[in-house]
C-alpha cells in the first residue's frame, strides 16, 4: 500500500486487521519530514507506525494517545518556538529513530525497527532513504511542509508545489522488493499532490498496473481528511473523484469511488479503470474499506488463482 497521512494510516490498519501477519506492506510519504530540535520528525511514516499499533491520536489527528506536552512547555518557558506540537511519547519516536541514524543505520532500518518495537508485523517503508522535501511557493514566501500546514495554517495562497532533492532520491531496495512481490497495490485516500505525488515519482514506473488499486480521497465533492479540495483547485485541477483518477491513470487499472459519486464510474471507466463503487467512509477504522478491496481484487482474478 502507498500511504501518507492519517486516511491512508486507517486503511492500512483495515487491511492489517484482515490479512495473514507478515503480508502487508505500506510504502510511507517522507517529503513532509522535517528536523526540530535536532530530531528527525517523519509524520507520515509514524501516523501509519501510531495507527497498526492501535496508539493513534485520534482526537489531535497526529501523535500518540494519551499523550503529555511536558517537554514542548518547558522549551515555550525557555523562548523556544513551540507551534509544531510534539508530544513526550512522540518525542521518544523521534529520539530513538534520530539516535538510529546517527549510529549508521538507514531510514529504512529505523522505521522497522520501530515497527519491531511496537510489536508490529507489517513492514511500514519509508519511500526512500534519502531527503525529499515538499516545498510550497506562495504569495508569502516559499515554506517547508510543516512551516505552511502547522505555522501558517494554509493561509497563504499557494503558487507552486516542489519535491527538492526528489530527482536525485532512489527507491529503496526493500520499497522495490514489496512491489515486485506483491499481488496487489493499493494507492491510499491521500492527497494526491502532496501525499501520494512524490511516492509516485519514485517508483511509479515499477508498479503493476494491472493490480493496482487507487482509492479518492474525495467523496461528494468534499475531502475525508485535510486541504485536498482546495490544494487541486489552487493547482488548477477540478477537485473530483474524476481529476484524481486522471492523475493514477497511467499506474493503475481500478479506482474506487463512494457510493455517492456513483453518477461519475461512467467517466472512470472512461479513462481506462475499472470503477468500483463502496462506501469510502471509513467510519469503521478502515476495515470495511479494505474488505471491499480485497473482494473486488479476488473476483477480478482468473477462477484458478
Amino acid at each position: 500500500m502507498l500511504a501518507g497521512g492519517t486516511g491512508g494510516a486507517m486503511l492500512a490498519a483495515g487491511f492489517q486487521s484482515l490479512l495473514p501477519g507478515g503480508n502487508l506492506s505500506v510504502i510511507a510519504n517522507t517529503a513532509d519530514d522535517d528536523e526540530f530540535w535536532g530530531l528527525l520528525v517523519s509524520p507520515d511514516v509514524d501516523a501509519v507506525i501510531y495507527r497498526l499499533a492501535g496508539i493513534f491520536n485520534d482526537e489531535a489527528g497526529y501523535g500518540v494517545n494519551g499523550d503529555t506536552f511536558h517537554l514542548l512547555a518547558a522549551l515555550e518557558q525557555m523562548g523556544e518556538p513551540a507551534w509544531f506540537r510534539i508530544g513526550d511519547k512522540d518525542l521518544a519516536t523521534h529520539v530513538v529513530r534520530t539516535d538510529m541514524l546517527r549510529r549508521g543505520s538507514r531510514l529504512t532500518e529505523t522505521s522497522l525497527e520501530l515497527c519491531r518495537r511496537w510489536g508490529i508485523e507489517a513492514r511500514v517503508l519509508p519511500m526512500t532513504d534519502e531527503r525529499v522535501r515538499t516545498r510550497f511557493a506562495t504569495d508569502s514566501g516559499n515554506f517547508s511542509f510543516q512551516e505552511y500546514f502547522v505555522r501558517e495554517g494554509l493561509a497563504p495562497e499557494l503558487r507552486s508545489i516542489e519535491f527538492e532533492g526528489i530527482d536525485s532520491a532512489r527507491p529503496t531496495p526493500e520499497v522495490l522488493s514489496a512491489i515486485a512481490e506483491a499481488d496487489m497495490v493499493v494507492i491510499g485516500p491521500s492527497n494526491p499532490l502532496i501525499s501520494i505525488a512524490p511516492i509516485l515519482q519514485l517508483i511509479g514506473a515499477t508498479l503493476p498496473r494491472e493490480r493496482t488499486c487507487a482509492i479518492t480521497p474525495i467523496v461528494g465533492g468534499v475531502a475525508l481528511k485535510g486541504p485536498t479540495v482546495e490544494m487541486l483547485r489552487a493547482m488548477g485541477w477540478d477537485a473530483s473523484p474524476v481529476a484524481v483518477a486522471r492523475m493514477y491513470a497511467s499506474v493503475a487499472s481500478s479506482f474506487v469511488i463512494d457510493s455517492r459519486d456513483a453518477e461519475l464510474a461512467g467517466q472512470i471507466e472512461d479513462l481506462g479503470y475499472r470503477a468500483i463503487v463502496g462506501d469510502t467512509v471509513m467510519s469503521d477504522g478502515g476495515v470495511g474499506l479494505a474488505a471491499a478491496v480485497l473482494a473486488a481484487y479476488e473476483g477480478a482474478q482468473p477462477s484458478a488463482r
